[in-house]
């Protein structure tokens, strides 16, 4: 029997061999931006790195030591109150978007709505919240962060959903129907079970998109250099580590300096862990 073989330095080889070099050369060079700002991070920020700097109140100008605690708590707590609004609203319309009535009108303009919220300017976000929260409470608060990043998060949970729900078998269903369940017992019981990876995914990655948000957290949470003092210090000034970033690195103080950049190196690797999670489950899923 004939054996055929091919030269690895002729023709359809060849040209493989030079595209798929290409690709990696180029692939190296758009990851070099990405590797510098962490090897950067890395050599500025992780010498501060301790327990003292991750739970210390951040100094005043003039001070020494000092950390970075009450902003960690407060993106924390933030995030939180985003996730607690986002995460029912989002799959709830993902929901009636991709199960109970997808081609309405209604479905089309909330589909529509939603893609145009992901290119949504974060800084319109934190204006809209401040004009309709802080402006009504006459203060800056956790509160009003929460629902600012609550409003960036929306979108993308509910686009992320739906395509998961839409990738649940229509046989599964199908069986289930047949057996004489109702729409919302096959929605509990197989749409939502199923497609539980996928929109966990998505949940994932708006909660750190979020956490790196600055922009409408200026306007609505501002800043603080305490940590939240109970319920009653959600109606208060909040710190969060961006806006602590922004703050300390502007300041002519080489404490500060230096605490911002562990502040970043933080908020890195806390949005860096988020979306390995995501990109763990999402590969589950299939």
């Amino acid at each position: 029997m004939p054996q055929l073989k091919g030269s690895l330095l002729e023709g359809r080889g060849l040209k493989s061999r030079i595209f798929t070099g290409i690709t990696w050369v180029l692939a190296i060079l758009a990851s070099l931006p990405l590797f510098s700002v962490i090897f950067m991070l890395i050599a500025k920020g992780g010498a501060r790195i301790n327990w003292e700097t991750l739970t210390s109140l951040p100094p005043a100008a003039f001070e020494f030591g000092g950390g970075i605690g009450p902003a960690i708590v407060g993106t924390a707590v933030m995030v939180l109150i985003a996730s607690a609004i986002s995460i029912p609203i989002g799959i709830l319309a993902a929901i009636y978007l991709a199960e109970i009535d997808p081609y309405s009108r209604l479905a089309q303009t909330a589909r529509f709505l939603a893609k145009v919220l992901t290119g949504f300017p974060s800084i319109l976000a934190g204006v809209f919240v401040y004009a309709a929260m802080v402006v009504a409470m006459k203060t800056y608060s956790a509160w009003a962060g929460g629902v600012a990043l609550a409003v960036l998060m929306l979108p993308t949970i509910i686009l992320t959903a739906e395509e998961a729900l839409k990738q649940v078998p229509q046989k599964m269903k199908d069986a289930a129907y047949g057996m004489g369940c109702t729409r919302a017992q096959v929605i509990s019981k197989v749409t939502l079970p199923t497609g539980i990876p996928g929109v966990v995914t998505g949940v994932l990655l708006a909660v750190a998109g979020a956490a790196g948000e600055s922009a409408p957290l200026l306007f609505t949470a501002l800043f603080s250099t305490y940590f939240i003092n109970g319920f009653e210090g959600l109606s208060e000034p909040t710190s969060s580590l961006s806006i602590l970033i922004y703050n300390f690195s502007g300041m002519p103080y080489d404490n500060q300096i230096e605490l911002a950049w562990t502040a970043s190196l933080v908020l890195v690797l806390i949005i860096l862990v988020f979306n390995i999670l995501a990109r763990v489950l999402g590969r589950q899923k299939h």
